[in-house]
């Protein structure tokens, strides 16, 4: 059984429709690298005419998608009803991986969603992206009984942020 690691769900808009492929650069030179897998990757635009166009790839195999599709299901099935749940939720999630590994995991309705959303001349990119350079990391925690307790991604723009918080409540008080 393969390993998967942290799974991140990212969702990003630009207001163009046209892109210069250095993201995808980056994305293949990440993925070469074996630090992320494209789990599903949802690329939808919006013209000036309100037409869309949308793009939907993965790295993932229908084996690997219908057992990731079983690992998810299990672990839901687990906390919703036990052991009998964790099987339960496995045959479904089986299921439902196998039917992601031609549709995708993201699936049509967010593809339509996402459109709806947009503005027009705009993109969106919905990623479920696998972080394969955590694994090692996370086995070493749980081989030394480490268990999360909280985790959460703080980008730049976050302390920048906090930081006009604390002169808002400065100059308030």
């Amino acid at each position: 059984m393969e390993e998967f690691g942290p799974v991140q769900l990212m969702v990003v808009g630009f207001d163009r429709t046209e892109m210069k492929g250095e993201i995808l650069a980056e994305l293949e030179r990440l993925r070469e690298m074996n630090m992320v897998r494209v789990i599903d990757l949802l690329v939808v635009q919006k013209d000036e005419y309100g037409d869309i166009g949308a793009v939907e790839m993965s790295d993932l195999t229908n084996e690997e998608s219908t057992e990731l599709g079983a690992i998810v299901g299990a672990l839901i099935g687990l906390g919703a009803d036990g052991k009998e749940g964790l099987e339960a939720g496995a045959l479904l999630g089986a299921e439902a991986g196998t039917e992601a590994a031609d549709e995708g995991f993201i699936g049509a309705d967010t593809k339509w969603a996402i459109a709806d959303a947009i503005p027009e001349k705009s993109t969106a990119a919905v990623a479920l992206l696998e972080h394969r350079w955590a694994i090692p990391l996370r086995d070493a925690i749980r081989r030394n009984g480490g268990f999360p307790l909280a985790d959460a991604w703080i980008h730049p723009e976050d302390l920048v942020a906090i930081g006009a918080g604390v002169r808002a409540e400065a100059e308030a008080g």
